[in-house]
């Protein structure tokens, strides 16, 4: 059961992130987690291509997971790409487990900055 607590810390998320990168229009999961692997990968603005928007979306969600001890960091390859190594196998979640998952991942890294 998720807690008031944990809604209104993925609403404050939601908004916050929309306010900024969603024209006011409330961005859903997926797209806060590709917004978190453009930043990561911090290379700003720039065209890519379908396989570069998946390799983002696998950044984010390495980084996201890394502080649960999925992944861990390795540094940058020379096109400048973070590379992580995982270290443990995600257990079997359900979807609805899964997108929790992600949720609370999303919340935490969040947390590290200033919402306001």
């Amino acid at each position: 059961m998720i807690s008031e607590d944990f809604k209104n810390q993925w609403e404050a998320v939601v908004q916050f992130v929309s306010k900024r990168f969603g024209g006011g229009e409330a961005l859903d999961l997926d797209s806060i987690i590709f917004l978190i692997g453009v930043q990561e990968l911090g290379k700003g603005y720039q065209k890519l291509k379908k396989d570069d928007k998946i390799n983002v979306m696998h950044i984010a969600i390495c980084r996201l997971l890394e502080p649960y001890g999925y992944y861990t960091y390795e540094g940058r390859d020379k096109e400048g790409w973070p590379q992580f190594t995982k270290l443990e196998n995600l257990p079997y979640l359900k979807p609805g487990e899964q997108s929790i998952l992600m949720k609370e991942a999303i919340v935490r890294y969040f947390n590290k900055e200033d919402m306001d």
